[in-house]
C-alpha cells in the first residue's frame, strides 16, 4: 500500500490542483462524518470539477469581450410579448442550437435592445461552457481585411473557429465596398453549417443590397444565413430615449434652488422591417419555443 505522504506529489503531477488544496480538509470531514472511501473520493472529484468549471467560465467570459452587465436579468421585458421573451430565455439556456450550427438574426430599430439581448444570450451560453466571441462587425471586418492583405485570411478565419458562437453587432453599418464586404461574405461562407452566428441589424434583408456590392452576393449571403436560422424582430421605443425622459422627469421633480432641464434624445427613425417577425424556415432550434 503506497504511503499517504506521497499523495500531494501525485496530485500535483496529475495537475489536480483543487484536490491538492482540499484533500486534507475533506479527509478530516469524512472521518468525522463516517464517509467510506468512495464517498471521500466522490467529494474530492466534485470539488475539482466545480473549481475547473468556475475557472473555465471566468476564462470564457474574459475572452468573449461581451459588454459587461448585459444579462437577461437586467433586460426590461415589459414591452415584449411573453412568448418572444420566453424564446430569448430558451436560446440563452439551451446550447443545442449552437451544436447544430444554427444562427440567430435580430432585427430592430436603434436602441430597442438588440445588443443587450445578443450579449445576454452569449452570457447564458458561456455558463454552459460554450465559447463565444462578441465584436462590432465593422471592426471585425477591418481585421479580416488586414489579414487578407497580409495573405493570412485563412489563418484568421481558422482562429475564429475556436468560438462556437460569433456575435456580429450592427452588420448594417459595414461600408459597401468590395474590400470590406468580400471578407464579410467569406466569413459568412466559412462558418456556414460549421459555427453559429448571432447577428444584429437595423436593416431588413430587403436593404442588404446596401451592404454587399452586388445582388448576387447579397442573395448568397442571406441564403447561407437563413438556411439554419431563427429570425426575430424586436419592436418598441428606444431605451436611450426612455432613459433620457426618465432623467428629465427626475430633474424636474427634484427640489433645487434653480430649475434644471435636460433635452430628451430625439427618437431615431425606424426602417420598415417587413417579413422579419417570423422564422425564415419552419424548423426552430432544438429545445427552443
Amino acid at each position: 500500500m503506497p504511503p499517504v505522504a506521497t499523495l500531494p506529489l501525485l496530485l500535483k503531477q496529475l495537475r489536480l490542483t483543487s484536490m491538492l488544496r482540499h484533500w486534507e480538509s475533506l479527509l478530516q470531514q469524512g472521518e468525522q462524518q463516517g464517509w467510506n472511501g468512495a464517498h471521500y473520493l466522490t467529494a474530492l472529484c466534485e470539488q475539482e470539477l466545480a473549481e475547473r468549471y468556475s475557472r473555465r467560465i471566468e476564462r470564457y467570459t474574459r475572452e468573449s469581450q461581451l459588454p459587461p452587465g448585459k444579462t437577461l436579468a437586467s433586460f426590461d421585458f415589459t414591452h415584449m410579448p411573453t412568448p418572444q421573451a420566453g424564446q430569448f430565455e430558451a436560446l440563452a439556456r439551451t446550447a443545442e442550437w449552437t451544436r447544430q450550427a444554427r444562427n440567430l438574426i435580430l432585427f430592430g430599430a436603434s436602441g430597442v435592445g438588440k445588443t443587450h439581448l445578443a450579449a445576454a444570450i452569449g452570457y447564458g451560453l458561456i455558463e454552459q461552457s460554450v465559447r463565444v466571441h462578441y465584436g462590432v462587425t465593422t471592426a471585425l471586418v477591418q481585421q479580416l481585411q488586414l489579414a487578407r492583405q497580409q495573405l493570412r485570411l485563412e489563418e484568421a478565419l481558422a482562429k475564429l473557429d475556436k468560438y462556437r458562437v460569433l456575435i456580429l453587432e450592427d452588420i448594417g453599418y459595414v461600408k459597401k465596398s468590395e474590400q470590406e464586404t468580400q471578407v464579410l461574405f467569406e466569413l459568412i461562407a466559412h462558418r456556414y453549417e460549421t459555427g453559429s452566428m448571432i447577428i444584429t441589424s437595423n436593416r431588413p434583408f430587403a436593404e442588404w443590397d446596401q451592404i454587399f456590392p452586388d445582388q448576387m452576393m447579397t442573395v448568397a449571403a442571406v441564403d447561407r444565413l437563413i438556411h439554419h436560422a431563427t429570425i426575430m424582430e424586436i419592436a418598441g421605443d428606444s431605451y436611450r430615449r426612455k432613459e433620457a425622459l426618465r432623467q428629465r422627469a427626475d430633474t424636474t421633480t427634484t427640489p433645487t434652488s434653480a430649475t434644471i432641464t435636460t433635452e430628451a434624445t430625439p427618437t431615431p427613425s425606424r426602417s420598415e422591417l417587413s417579413g422579419t417577425s417570423e422564422q425564415a424556415h419552419p424548423q426552430p432550434p432544438a429545445n427552443t419555443p
